[in-house]
């Protein structure tokens, strides 16, 4: 039997420290799942639950989107993955009874992890103005609510539809044509907050935003470097791939301010040898200084220039633009400046040099260690140089590969769910069903935040997430929701984003990627896109947690005929009977879908096509792959100050808290630490294990404080700290974003020490 919810918060006051671990996975992960699992499930649920998961016949992972091979194990998930499906198939309910005992004001007090290990939401909750907690409420009258308030604004762009990563393409599909038929583009979603960046610099230079290489290049490649990422807690999963990668003769580049148990050693839990020895993966650790990588890749890029015969000349001239304009920006580039800007050795950058040459398929691997900077987009761009440089976009083993880190985060933008749609979606979507789409583009997250602060924005309608928890400036961000007439969550359980509320609110409980989807027509599957381009089904097989849930897909055919009446001809009750109808428009609405029902049917998928792996062909402004020539940039660093990062525990998947520890990290018992160079922390006189608060510094002159951090000597790069979030997001300015993306720069936070 699966254990009861925590009655209260439990006490993080002293967390203990150990030595951080040097291996990732191996026993110790097959021990956590296990516990975890049987403290949500109960053993024989977890036995039914895990065994279907990322498997052909089964359900998605509800973590992160990395790819499942063509060939599955009978264990197709992770230690991560396994506390996500746990988590969503947990037999603790929230009933009507709980929001009766726990007003909303108590909710506010309470962490995002006790919030979190209370269970499903069973039934629709509804907070009325000046009520003081949540009450039960009938679906037709939630309709009815949202419907007042959409109809009453003095425009649709007074209407914020956020999605989170999580939403199947069925449903994301459906929530930008309500919003858009509804008339807004107004459709910001997690992707404004992590890749953001990544797309706008590979829209740029190859001319689609998404990754170039799939799971089978990986395994051919002679050299990865995974860059501003951790792979061991974010994607755990892709050790596997590295590990086969380097069984084949891969060399491995780890660039990271902190070391990372999972890019040193992979115990493999599927096989016995693997479990115990385990695999060493990184060859060369590059400890850079945050913010630095822009300045390491332009000089890797000059020095590749000047070993003569290192560049492919051939695919330079043929398939890329703007070459003489980069390499004489590349050529300026100056060892001394850039030694300052990452903290490296002149042999380590050598190094590194030495073994780009050397190979002869290159894949580049990133995360939010490089897309959270204010020059994030040019620091990606830059890393697009070094491919195109080599030739090594377009070929096997070769190639861009932004780890995406939420299960079909990829595939809602593929749907849609953008701020800024392509003119020709727009117009195959006006096409498809009779409407007359905005062309003006929306807010993005960040826009969103400042539209309710500033009263150019009313209604803030989420699809899934926790808006809350994981936007910037959480002062800031939380005044700027109490503002809104109306907020609307989408969600299976409890997070922050339900204790701050607009002068409204409803919980609307949906099913989750766990449970069976049964509708008019029959029992319903629904469709997502893997970080790599890979469209596939996912079938829930449990039992919902509340006969009063509705699916996504669901709740917003519900909602569309509730705001747009029978003024709408699209065939709304359609959709939501028979999920292929969905998939039918999707097919006729967006390339790379024709046959969309026959070729999902297939077991494993389909790949999407991309015109620069499959082709060589680049649809940009240009016509071909661009270089780009950006000044350098990096963070300089005020005297008695350090750059701070936020990044998850291993207790952790985004905003969700699935436990106080961070195992890899040997931090146990809490989650208010700040990680600091014991060199640093000399200077500036924290002594380990001593209590401080951390405080922002930005040009806003603005104090932004986070009280109570225990100090952990660690071995980050010099001028360098990190602490969790969603803890540490009042410290990240709303205005401090990255160029282009708008991306909140919550890599790059200058912060001072005052005692606690």
């Amino acid at each position: 039997m699966a254990t009861k919810p925590p009655a209260g918060d439990p006490v993080q006051d002293a967390p203990q420290v150990a030595s951080p671990k040097r291996a990732a996975a191996g026993l110790p992960a097959i021990g956590h799942t296990l516990k975890i699992a049987h403290q949500q499930m109960g053993l024989a649920r977890t036995a039914r639950t895990l065994l279907k998961v990322n498997q052909k016949d089964g359900f998605d992972c509800p973590g992160c989107a990395w790819p499942e091979g063509d060939k599955r194990h009978t264990a197709e998930f992770c230690e991560n993955g396994a506390k996500a499906v746990a988590e969503e198939a947990t037999l603790r309910r929230v009933t009507p009874e709980f929001f009766a005992a726990h007003p909303l004001a108590d909710l506010a007090t309470r962490s995002g992890y006790w919030l979190g290990q209370q269970g499903r939401i069973t039934q629709p909750m509804y907070l009325r103005e000046g009520g003081d907690r949540y009450e039960a409420v009938s679906w037709e009258r939630a309709f009815a609510v949202i419907a007042e308030e959409l109809t009453a604004l003095a425009s649709p762009d007074e209407a914020l539809f956020y999605t989170s990563g999580r939403t199947s393409n069925e449903a994301a599909f459906l929530f930008q044509l309500f919003a858009r038929e509804f008339g807004t583009n107004n459709l910001p979603d997690c992707s404004n907050m992590c890749h953001e960046s990544s797309g706008s610099a590979l829209n740029e230079t190859i001319g689609i935003g998404k990754g170039s290489v799939s799971l089978e290049d990986l395994h051919q490649a002679e050299l990865i470097i995974v860059a501003g990422q951790n792979p061991g807690t974010n994607h755990p999963r892709m050790l596997s791939a590295l590990e086969q990668a380097k069984s084949a003769g891969a060399k491995i580049i780890s660039v990271n301010p902190l070391p990372e148990a999972g890019t040193e050693r992979f115990k493999n839990p599927q096989n016995p040898l693997g479990m115990f020895k385990g695999t060493a993966l990184t060859d060369l650790f590059l400890q850079i200084r945050i913010g630095g990588d822009q300045a390491l890749f332009r000089l890797l890029n000059k020095l590749v220039i000047e070993a003569g015969g290192a560049t492919d000349e051939a695919f330079i001239a043929e398939h890329t633009h703007g070459y003489e304009e980069f390499a004489a920006a590349a050529k300026e580039a100056d060892w001394a400046e850039t030694l300052t800007a990452t903290g490296l050795t002149r042999p380590e950058i050598e190094q590194a040099l030495a073994m780009i040459l050397a190979s002869k398929r290159t894949i580049v691997c990133w995360a939010m260690g490089l897309t959270q900077h204010k020059h994030a987009v040019a620091t990606i761009r830059e890393v697009v140089n070094l491919l195109l440089l080599r030739g090594d976009i377009g070929r096997p083993g070769a190639g861009v590969c932004p780890v995406r880190g939420h299960s079909n985060v990829q595939g809602d933008r593929t749907m849609g769910i953008f701020e800024r749609p392509a003119p020709a979606f727009l117009d195959a979507l006006d096409k498809e069903f009779g409407i007359t789409s905005p062309r003006g583009h929306g807010f993005d997250v960040v826009r969103s935040i400042q539209a309710l602060r500033d009263g150019e924005a009313k209604v803030l309608f989420a699809m899934g997430g926790n808006f809350v928890g994981a936007t910037p400036d959480t002062e800031v961000t939380e005044a700027a929701i109490r503002r809104a007439s109306l907020t609307v969550h989408v969600s299976t359980k409890l997070n922050r984003s339900h204790a701050v509320t607009g002068r409204r609110a409803l919980i609307l409980p949906t099913l989750g990627r766990t449970d069976k989807d049964v509708q008019e027509s029959g029992k319903q599957f629904v469709t997502v896109e893997d970080s790599m381009g890979m469209v596939h089904s996912s079938r829930g097989n449990l039992a919902p947690a509340s006969p009063h849930l509705l699916s996504e897909p669901a709740i917003v055919a519900r909602m569309a005929r509730a705001v747009l009446g029978t003024a709408s001809t699209t065939p709304w009750e359609e959709f939501e009977r028979d999920y292929a109808t969905i998939r039918h428009r999707i097919s006729r609405v967006i390339p790379g879908f024709e046959d969309f029902n026959a070729r999902v049917a297939r077991p494993g998928g389909f790949q999407l096509p991309h015109a620069p792996r499959d082709e060589r062909r680049f649809p940009t402004k240009t016509g071909k792959a661009n270089f780009t020539a950006a000044p350098v940039e990096y963070p300089r660093i005020p005297a008695g100050r350090l750059l701070l990062q936020t990044l998850r525990s291993h207790d952790q998947y985004n905003t969700t808290i699935y436990g106080l520890d961070d195992r890899y990290r040997g931090i146990t018992g809490g989650r208010r630490v700040v990680m600091v160079n014991p060199e640093d922390a000399a200077e500036l006189g924290l002594a380990d294990g001593s209590y401080t608060d951390l405080v922002g510094e930005w040009k806003d002159g603005v104090e932004r404080r986070a009280p109570g951090f225990r100090v952990v000597h660690y071995p980050t790069a010099r001028g360098c700290a990190a602490a969790y979030y969603p803890e540490t997001n009042v410290l990240v300015p709303l205005d401090s974003t990255a160029d282009t993306s708008n991306t909140p720069a919550s890599k790059s936070v200058v912060i001072r020490f005052e005692p606690a």
